[in-house]
């Protein structure tokens, strides 16, 4: 098993795009939020995260990535079990989603991108600003974040058996809590604002 540490040395090693980076991080907020809440393993979901798009640089069509990548894996030592989640959050691979971290992935994936591009058009540019109402709004803005997938997102909650609003509530938590590192805490005038009296 390879720890976090590993993966993200593989992940920048193969991804030089910061917000390609930031983008699995943020996947990462919250598949490892689930683990905590399903008492899986946090480190094999965050692994499983931040190398989920490890490869995209390199094979950015379809259906190269992620099988071309999966052998890069393997050849690095990532357990079958991660690759194979991996694998899975490709509808086109072929590889059913069956274990939870492999539902997981997939449900976190296109949501944490839809959350981001939302975040960027708030005000301050924060993703405490972001809500689910306003998260379903734009969901049905199709002009708005285009390649991201809505239906993956309705399916992922689906396939975790959740509510579509609870599930986004849940990942717009998780990326709250590191929203720094995400680069989503918002501007400085954003937090000077929120530190002010109410205007009366």
């Amino acid at each position: 098993m390879i720890d976090r540490e590993q993966a993200w040395r593989i992940l920048c090693e193969f991804t030089k795009s910061e917000n390609l980076r930031k983008h699995e991080l943020a996947v990462e907020a919250c598949v490892v939020a689930y683990a905590r809440k399903f008492g899986e393993d946090e480190q094999k979901w965050s692994v499983t995260a931040l190398l989920h798009d490890f490869d995209w640089e390199i094979h950015p069509e379809a259906p190269d990535h992620p099988m071309k990548g999966e052998p890069i894996l393997a050849e690095r030592g990532v357990p079958e079990e991660i690759r194979r989640a991996i694998l899975s959050h490709a509808s086109y691979s072929g590889v059913p989603r069956e274990s939870l971290l492999e539902k997981t992935l997939f449900a976190c994936d296109e949501l944490a991108g839809f959350i981001t591009a939302v975040s960027y058009v708030k005000p301050h540019r924060s993703v405490f600003e972001v809500d689910a109402p306003s998260v379903r709004k734009k969901m049905k803005d199709k002009a708005f974040a285009r390649s991201v997938n809505r239906q993956d997102i309705v399916d992922g909650a689906q396939s975790l058996g959740l509510d579509l609003d609870e599930h986004i509530r849940f990942c717009v938590s998780a990326m709250q809590e590191r929203a720094e590192e995400l680069g989503l805490k918002g501007t400085a005038s954003a937090q000077a604002a929120s530190s002010e009296p109410p205007r009366v």
